[in-house]
């Protein structure tokens, strides 16, 4: 499950242009949005990061936010300019207000899904 979260953070990293030095794996791994819901920080998975690179590698020449089809969960995110990963992650995370913890499921026929792949639980 680890390696799973840790996909959509990296995918997300390979789309930002490397020539921003402020990406690091840290704006992926920032642990507040999982301590403010009581779950444990992620980790980096060299092996994840891995995977996300190359399948970004292949979406290149379309830049279509296309998800991989393999065995890790994604969020994809895509900018222009100075769009960086931590712009990744807050887009994801602005979709909080849309989750309901008791039902477990999105309100309002709005998108939450990234948001829960940003605080998930790892087993």
């Amino acid at each position: 499950m680890a390696l799973v979260l840790l996909l959509l953070y990296v995918i997300g990293l390979a789309m930002v242009p490397p020539s921003y030095a402020q990406n690091s794996q840290q704006d992926y791994l920032k642990s507040e949005w999982q301590t403010s819901v009581g779950v444990a920080n992620i980790m980096w998975d060299s092996t994840v990061a891995v995977y996300a690179l190359n399948y970004t590698k292949s979406r290149i020449a379309d830049c279509n936010l296309v998800h991989s089809g393999g065995p890790y969960g994604e969020n994809l995110a895509k900018g222009s300019g100075s769009f960086t990963a931590t712009a990744a992650v807050n887009l994801w995370v602005a979709e909080k207000p849309y989750y309901n913890y008791t039902s477990n499921a999105c309100t309002g026929g709005k998108q939450c899904l990234h948001y829960t792949q940003v605080v998930w639980a790892v087993c």
